[in-house]
């Protein structure tokens, strides 16, 4: 059984501090291997991890598939923006490497196809492309992915930003690739997990909703009378 036939049908949980909070108590490549470790008791097909110093921690406390991504720098494109990010995440231990595939500038001035080829000649591990339209998930398959993800949708110029998950993408991209397509981005509630499924998703990833904390109690807290100012004179 391949690593793709492993995701079918199932759920990926990405384990990950929130990007934009350097202070978050859970960045700790410790921390997220218990919280990984967990998902996959809960009956996570895979998990999804940022960094190397994390997929090496995570590794080597769970026994699914680990998708790899290493998020770095400020400029638009930062998963894995460059070839050099997605070897450090493969020589981590990562069996999948996420990867940046919209047609945005690179840091590196480089293309996508060139960190396609940099992980074909130098690792085992596969690719998953990460895009925002339809027209870059063609791309990224022509250029080598072996699947592709919803990720950036709502994220990149080119793609609508909404609260929920971009199901029209899910279905397009389903009914037009040659390759299994996940769903990922803003994936919170059982519903959504169905609808994608019903739409032709190989697999489903959410994030936020299981795994951070610090994420979930921000959505919360707004509806408290505290939140509000009231009962405090």
């Amino acid at each position: 059984m391949s690593l793709l036939d492993d995701l079918a049908g199932g759920l990926v949980v990405s384990c990950q501090p929130l990007p934009d909070e350097p202070d978050d108590p859970m960045r700790d490549p410790y921390v997220q291997a218990r919280v990984a470790a967990a998902a996959v008791r809960g009956g996570a097909v895979a998990v999804r991890i940022n960094g190397p110093d994390d997929v090496r921690a995570v590794r080597a406390a769970v026994d699914v598939p680990v998708i790899g991504l290493y998020k770095h720098g400020s400029a638009d494109v930062f998963i894995t923006p460059t070839a050099d990010h997605a070897l450090e995440v493969a020589r981590a231990g990562a069996h999948m490497i996420a990867v940046d595939a919209t047609d945005r500038p690179r840091p590196d001035g480089r293309g996508f196809a060139d960190t396609v080829r940099a992980i074909r000649e130098r690792t085992d591990a596969l690719v998953l492309a990460d895009v925002s339209t339809v027209a870059e998930g063609v791309a990224a398959v022509a250029a080598g992915a072996d699947a592709v993800a919803t990720t950036l949708s709502g994220y990149t110029a080119a793609s609508p930003p909404g609260d929920g998950p971009d199901l029209g993408l899910v279905t397009r991209l389903a009914a037009l690739l040659p390759v299994p397509v996940l769903a990922e981005g803003r994936y919170r509630t059982t519903e959504q997990i169905g609808r994608a499924f019903a739409a032709g998703a190989h697999a489903v990833v959410t994030g936020n909703a299981v795994t951070s904390p610090l994420w979930i109690t921000r959505r919360l807290v707004p509806a408290t009378p505290r939140a509000a100012g009231a009962g405090r004179g």
